[in-house]
């Protein structure tokens, strides 16, 4: 029984330790949800091996079905909210099909393919509600273990690396009102489910047991994204941003999580949560219209699970929000770069074992 509560600590401590691109801003063009690593679900702080049929079952496929919505309508002038009458509503609904393939205890084939659908209440020029659905940004890609597992001072170190495929769309347009006339609009860059370009995740998860029902977690991941912009207009007539750029994005999370004493299978997590888009990318040029922003956040969650199947609740709230200029507005001294976050998130995943 207390392998069991183990396996469920650490398993709610990586649950949503997934793609780089979860970010919570609604002004970011990102739209991958999280999926779990299941890999922690074991007897004992790690996989078994393959020859113990017992566990056989987790060294094959994985299916992660994952939900995240929120709504931005916090209005930011750098790290300063200003309240507005009129503020701008950013509304998504994000899923996310997540495959994960074992090839042994240390190495694992993942694969994500996202859907978006959102809508945007615009109210400056050209105004209108904006409405679009469609396909993300599919990732591949694999991971892997630093130490075999099961390690035997309960903890361990993973690394990942993923290819972004440019197979989202980038271009959605809506109906829009311009001087009195409707036009056919580009809708805004965060209602964009794909970015249009090639990108490669690198990333790392840990954990480490730190007493019999508790383990502190941390991860981290980075897109990095070479190419300077998509080539798709904006409606925007600001210098330099009449072409939506290709942002880096980042996202790291730690804490601690806790089962829950005499109660089976369920567990809690507490941490912080900070994730973004830098002001310039790690690789290549930073021009074209893009949002920065950070967002600092508490990360409660819980994890539930039951034979095969775990079901994983967070709620991200954020504690900072800070929207710096573009390099765009840098270059042309406009030092107000505004934008809208949300208040918090709900993400909700549901994972099973085959």
């Amino acid at each position: 029984m207390f392998h069991k509560t183990r396996i469920l600590c650490l398993a709610i401590a990586a649950i949503t330790c997934g793609t780089p691109w979860a970010l919570s801003q609604g002004c970011v063009a990102a739209h991958s949800n999280q999926h779990s690593f299941d890999e922690l679900i074991s007897s004992k702080f790690g996989p078994q091996p393959m020859t113990d049929e017992r566990f056989r079952w987790i060294h094959n496929l994985t299916l992660d079905i994952g939900y995240r919505v929120f709504n931005s309508n916090k209005y930011f002038q750098g790290s300063t909210e200003i309240a507005r009458p009129n503020a701008v509503r950013n509304h998504q609904n994000i899923f996310d099909v997540a495959l994960q393939y074992r090839l042994s205890n240390r190495w694992s084939i993942l694969a994500d393919i996202p859907v978006f659908n959102g809508t945007r209440n615009q109210i400056y020029p050209p105004s209108g509600i904006f409405q679009v659905s469609g396909l993300g940004d599919i990732t591949v890609g694999l991971q892997s273990w630093i130490f075999r597992p099961p390690t035997e001072n309960g903890g361990n170190v993973a690394v990942n690396m993923q290819l972004k495929m440019p197979t989202g769309i980038n271009n959605a347009t809506g109906a829009a009102t311009l001087k009195g006339q409707t036009i056919i609009a580009t809708a805004d860059q965060s209602m964009q489910p794909g970015d249009g370009t090639w990108g490669v995740s690198v990333g790392t998860q840990a954990y480490k047991r730190l007493w019999r029902t508790a383990t502190s977690y941390a991860q981290a991941n980075y897109l990095l994204s070479p190419a300077d912009t998509n080539g798709v207009a904006t409606f925007r007539s600001q210098p330099g941003q009449g072409v939506m750029s290709a942002t880096d994005q980042y996202l790291f999370r730690a804490g601690i999580s806790q089962v829950v004493p005499k109660v089976k299978r369920l567990a809690f997590t507490a941490g912080v949560r900070g994730e973004g888009v830098p002001v310039r990318d790690l690789i290549g040029n930073s021009n074209g219209f893009r949002r920065p922003g950070f967002i600092f956040s508490f990360d409660p969650g819980f994890m539930l699970n039951y034979k095969r199947d775990t079901l994983s609740v967070t709620a991200p709230w954020a504690l900072y929000r800070d929207r710096p200029p573009s390099v765009p507005e840098i270059q042309n001294n406009i030092t107000n770069g505004d934008a809208f976050f949300a208040d918090y998130t709900i993400t909700i995943n549901l994972s099973h074992h085959f």
